[in-house]
């Protein structure tokens, strides 16, 4: 009998199964780590598994001292790597790319009743985001919005602590002048979008007009596959007039829904095609609307007339 296999060589499955449950505590908020940065539902949850292969392969992964730091670097350094090369791929891209929606089933009843806005992955946030280099990018999320430490993150970006400091505070800088400066309550998202999904499927310009900020803009993300705008479109009245021809004729099931965190709304058409629509509001009036119809990017979206 081989006697070399002592106690500390045999697998604790207590231990394994101590550390899968810690792991999946972590797992949403992971999630959101590597879809803040990197703007892919799919690639985010990659850099997530890939994490978890990473802590299993390590040989005693009970010694780390913060598992949620740990893991949250860990996800952050292989979202940065897939950021990289999601950029590359983007250049080719055709049409106006947007990031791959967030969309969470809400209740009939009072949909929104107990649905925190989420910030942290609004889409509002994530346009502006992209205007960031992906050092900067990396460097605000994760100590402005996810709470590592300078030093934490110096790892990640291969920066020292003081280039770090400096980086999260020019992406701030653009964060700040791209956000609402007047962000609407729960209450006041919840009815505004409610009130613009039905003047698009009434037909209502000046409904819809009324609701809209002069300066508005309207992006629409179809990958080349769906028909959508090739431009985006600013201004009031361009835009009311740009969803009405749109929706014109065309018989729109709507089904009220979280998009990124925030009320939004899934759409379909007569022709089938899907679209999850994101609202963004400053000062009660509508400042954005960003459209996903490019179907790689709605795989896993509920069809709204699907029970």
């Amino acid at each position: 009998m081989n006697e070399s296999y002592g106690k500390a060589d045999i697998p604790n499955p207590n231990e394994n199964m101590a550390l899968l449950q810690a792991f999946e505590a972590q797992r949403s908020r992971l999630l959101r780590v590597a879809y803040a940065i990197v703007g892919s539902v799919t690639e985010a949850e990659d850099c997530v598994q890939e994490a978890w292969l990473r802590v299993q392969r390590m040989k005693d992964p009970a010694g780390i001292r913060n598992l949620s730091a740990f893991l949250t670097t860990t996800v952050g350094r292989l979202a940065l790597n897939a950021l990289s090369s999601a950029r590359a791929r983007r250049e080719h891209y055709v049409g106006t790319w947007l990031p791959e929606p967030l969309v969470e089933d809400v209740g009939p009843e009072d949909p929104y009743e107990h649905m925190a806005m989420d910030e942290s992955v609004s889409m509002a946030l994530m346009v502006v985001l992209e205007r960031l280099t992906a050092a900067e990018r990396t460097a605000f999320l994760l100590h402005d919005v996810f709470g590592l430490s300078f030093d934490e993150i110096a790892g990640v970006v291969g920066r020292s602590p003081a280039a770090v400091r400096q980086l999260a505070s020019r992406a701030r800088q653009h964060v700040e002048s791209g956000r609402p400066r007047f962000a609407p309550t729960q209450a006041e998202q919840r009815e505004l979008v409610s009130a613009f999904a039905a003047a698009c499927q009434g037909g209502d310009l000046e409904r819809l007009a009324h609701m809209l900020d002069p300066q508005v803009v309207c992006r629409s993300d179809g990958g080349g596959k769906v028909r959508t705008s090739p431009r985006v479109i600013q201004g009031a009245e361009a835009v009311a007039h740009g969803l009405l021809v749109f929706t014109k004729g065309v018989p729109l099931r709507i089904r009220m829904a979280l998009v990124n965190g925030v009320p939004g709304f899934v759409v379909r058409g007569s022709d089938g095609v899907l679209s999850v629509v994101s609202i963004t509001i400053d000062n009660q009036r509508i400042v954005a609307i960003d459209v996903v119809r490019n179907p790689d990017k709605l795989t896993t979206v509920r069809i709204p007339d699907e029970t």
